[in-house]
């Protein structure tokens, strides 16, 4: 079954899940005013899978049960499927301009499902058939599900079983006949209230000490013992202000973060995807990060797509589109964006199957795909809000803009006072102007848009990440070997 968006809000509303910010607990988290724009994202995912112009891009064909499933809960069969997620990817940040949250749990998918499958050729574990069976009931309800990998780690320096608290990594605490027990959090975990279920996976590769915290599993949302603390984002207390519209930037769509705690949670033998297999923990990492590398290919440059449309508006609105110089800067923001889709295309097409069956991209690209991901934003970013100007963080508040308060000699409101100081050319009015300037300010800022700048660094791994993986996967003897064989060195 396939959901609408409206369906997908109101099966939230039947979740128990416990979500906690600014100290309290949110019981109506589902309506609340900094929480639903990140949930309408979410949405989008639903609604465009039913539109027929985006069928092709949003819906596949389950290799599981034949079905016709949202993209986002399928197992990639084919380079095509591997480069039509990322075209997916690209329209739905089109459509939103921020974080849409549905790709971890993707990324995850693919991972554990290869994973497990090699994992039980090794040890004779079922770990292959509990995630089939689990995917299986995903694709069928249309569930969300947060990939979670991301925990505090604490020390950097020491191993998850070496900490002075071990519950800074995620471990089991306790075996049972009928499953686990596990404590711990994950970090940083992007849509994890809007989710449905969590899939969670190690963090890192392992040792043999380090066997209780080389865990993955699936678990409902609202599971017994488990909650969340939302994240907080720059500006983000302005959703709370009283007829808030202008000063948002992106008011119907946001994206969403959260720390999420596992206390003592218990899990059935049948969500079980690893218990200990420590030598698998690394493989699983190492394929969801290459996943989700390729993922910011298509997510950041549909959101680079709408940025770049803002800034050229903002040229437009301060009369200056026809200067030699802005159009130069609009120009390598398009070729900053577009050689982002080149580096998540090229990481797909040359995908490969794995022995489960389904298709890995090219790690060494998808790598370099990232890396890329974790500059090229800021210079467009920075080219942008050099086109808005500096009234982009300087402007007063929309109440300002609004206000019937006189203070002009001849009678003139700081309403009258702010629109006739801030217009600029005639092809839009003074809130068309400022509405497009807190909207570049949304997306550069992160100005409660988490999905863009900070998140094109940090996400999928901080930029060391990408390098270590470059490092490996760069073939550097068998470069050395090209230019013996030139130059006759044997």
């Amino acid at each position: 079954m396939l959901m609408t968006g409206a369906q997908y809000i109101e099966s939230l509303r039947k979740m128990k899940t416990r979500v906690y910010m600014f100290g309290e607990e949110v019981k109506d988290w589902v309506d609340h005013p900094i929480i639903r724009p990140s949930i309408n994202c979410v949405a989008i995912t639903y609604d465009l899978a039913h539109d027929p112009e985006y069928a092709d891009l949003m819906t596949a064909k389950s290799n599981l049960t034949g079905e016709t499933v949202n993209r986002f809960s399928h197992l990639h069969q084919s380079t095509e499927d591997l480069k039509k997620k990322v075209k997916m990817q690209r329209l739905c940040g089109q459509k939103t301009a921020s974080c849409f949250q549905r790709c971890v749990g993707m990324d995850a998918f693919n991972a554990v499902f290869s994973t497990t499958y090699e994992t039980d050729k090794k040890y004779g574990t079922n770990y292959h058939e509990n995630f089939k069976n689990f995917l299986k009931m995903v694709q069928e309800k249309d569930y969300v599900v947060d990939g979670a990998m991301t925990d505090p780690k604490g020390d950097r320096g020491l191993a998850p079983s070496a900490q002075r608290d071990p519950d800074l990594f995620m471990h089991i605490v306790e075996r049972r006949e009928d499953g686990i027990v596990v404590r711990g959090a994950k970090a940083h975990q992007t849509g994890t209230i809007n989710s449905h279920w969590h899939i969670v996976m190690p963090t890192q590769a392992m040792k043999e000490a380090d066997k209780d915290y080389a865990v993955s599993f699936a678990c409902p949302s609202d599971a017994e013992g488990m909650y969340m603390i939302y994240g907080r984002q720059s500006c983000d207390t302005r959703k709370l202000e009283e007829g808030a519209d202008v000063d948002l930037g992106n008011k119907q769509f946001g994206g969403q973060e959260a720390l999420v705690v596992f206390d003592n949670v218990f899990i059935p033998n049948e969500y079980i995807f690893l218990a200990g297999e420590y030598d698998f923990a690394g493989m699983m990492v190492e394929r969801f990060a290459g996943y989700h590398r390729q993922s910011y290919g298509g997510c950041k440059v549909g959101v680079g797509d709408v940025l770049i449309g803002a800034a050229a508006l903002a040229a437009e609105y301060n009369g200056a589109q026809k200067a030699s110089h802005i159009k130069d800067k609009l120009i390598e923001m398009i070729h900053l964006n577009e050689t982002l889709y080149c580096c998540g295309i090229a990481c797909s097409s040359e995908g490969h199957p794995t022995l489960a069956g389904n298709y890995e991209i090219d790690l060494l690209l998808a790598n370099v795909c990232k890396q890329n991901v974790t500059r090229f934003p800021y210079d467009i970013t920075r080219l942008a809000e050099d086109i808005a100007g500096g009234l982009m963080v300087t402007m007063p508040s929309e109440k300002d803009f609004k206000s019937d308060l006189k203070v002009g000699r001849n009678g003139e409101t700081i309403g009258d006072i702010c629109n006739k100081y801030f217009a600029a050319a005639p092809s839009c009015t003074t809130e068309e102007r400022m509405r497009i300037l807190r909207f570049i300010e949304n997306i550069c800022l992160g100005s409660s848009a988490v999905g863009y700048r900070t998140e094109s660094l940090h996400g999928a791994g901080s930029p060391q990440a990408q390098r270590i993986m470059i490092s490996r996967q760069g073939n550097l003897e068998g470069k050395k070997e090209l230019a013996k064989a030139i130059v006759g060195i044997k």
